[in-house]
């Protein structure tokens, strides 16, 4: 099933224009997927049309409606096995034509439309530690079958931040230069993704970049959702894991459009995430404070964490649009009002890699 095209939209509200609350998923919609002027004209330097491969996932929609508003005259495509036919319905309204395809049957691969400008996303994490097969078929076999057939492509591939090791708090984050050392299976597989499409980036002359993410933030899910849950329930917040970064899902659905455009032969790596290490406990009581609610607290932080230095991304791309503060009142106030979620915690606080 495939829609017709967008039709022009209305001027876009500055990006500076942030609500107090979100009222609904229909406000927050809005939000994630609204460009501002740098995407529209990144993405205006490229040739051809956007396709999004793994579009269903809990970024995925967003990102492609945001292609699709940023481009209202060029065809952007959507593809997923689309279990959840929602998702397909409210893409298709949004002018993202949309294919049913598994990507890992090959000949359903190879019949696809061959976009100039891929974004992917595909993957597998949560389960892993118990269908390990499943987790390196989707996270390194299907990588290297789609940089294999989309030869003429350009790459914006999805990654995450857990492909480095722990670092100490005093570093600042993993740049991009430090050697990877993924704990579990997961994130070994995902290093297996990189390496894929940084090889037929190298042998076909193919731009890409490869998004390692740390942690995006929508009022459905994340890392300030799993703690102000945690706190609307009574439950007290585990610290092991004592800091993270958090950036707004609509900055990093930016920057990874925008990636697009700053590729590199053979593709690198760019973190995307925002520029603060952020202790939990603050985060914590912070969010607390927001839902007028006592937190209670267990476990020691630890001197190392998770941690993304994302300079290069603020150097191309500038600093995420929407500050830390605007995320932890809408968190708490959606969290209060109990608004809906995915059901999908992050398991940001695992230090082992097992998901």
């Amino acid at each position: 099933m495939t829609s017709q095209p967008a039709a022009q939209p209305t001027p876009l509200p500055p990006a500076s224009a942030l609500p107090d609350r979100i009222d609904d998923i229909a406000t927050l919609e809005e939000l994630l997927s609204r460009p501002d002027a740098a995407t529209v004209a990144d993405l205006e330097t490229l040739d051809g049309d956007i396709m999004v491969l793994g579009v269903s996932g809990k970024v995925g929609p967003s990102l492609a409606h945001m292609a699709a508003r940023a481009l209202p005259d060029r065809r952007v495509i959507g593809v997923a096995r689309f279990s959840d036919p929602q998702i397909r319905r409210d893409l298709d309204s949004w002018g993202v034509e949309t294919i049913q395809c598994d990507m890992m049957d090959r000949d359903a691969l190879s019949r696809l439309p061959r976009a100039r400008n891929i974004v992917f996303m595909a993957g597998h994490k949560f389960g892993s530690s118990g269908n390990q097969g499943l987790t390196w078929a989707m996270n390194t076999y299907l990588p290297g079958l789609v940089a294999e057939t989309f030869t003429e492509a350009r790459f914006s591939v999805f990654s995450t931040g857990c492909v480095y090791p722990f670092v100490p708090l005093e570093q600042i984050g993993a740049d991009e230069g430090v050697i990877p050392e993924p704990p579990g299976e997961y994130a070994q597989s995902c290093i297996g993704r990189e390496r894929m499409f940084e090889h037929f980036s190298r042998q076909h002359d193919a731009p890409g970049r490869l998004i390692r993410l740390n942690y995006a933030i929508d009022m459905r899910y994340g890392v300030l959702g799993d703690i102000a849950m945690r706190i609307r329930a009574g439950q007290p917040i585990d610290l092991e894991t004592g800091h993270v970064n958090v950036i707004w899902q609509g900055d990093a659905n930016r920057f990874a459009l925008r990636a697009l455009a700053h590729g590199t032969v053979p593709a690198a790596p760019l973190n995307v995430s925002g520029p603060e290490t952020l202790p939990v406990r603050w985060l914590a009581e912070q969010l607390a404070a927001r839902m007028g609610i006592d937190v209670s607290f267990t476990g020691t932080p630890g001197p190392t964490a998770w941690l993304n230095n994302s300079a290069e991304a603020f150097r191309l791309f500038g600093y995420p649009e929407v500050p830390l503060g605007r995320m932890l009142d809408w968190v708490a106030d959606w969290t209060a009002r109990d608004m809906p979620t995915l059901g999908k915690p992050t398991k940001f606080e695992t230090r082992d890699g097992r998901y």
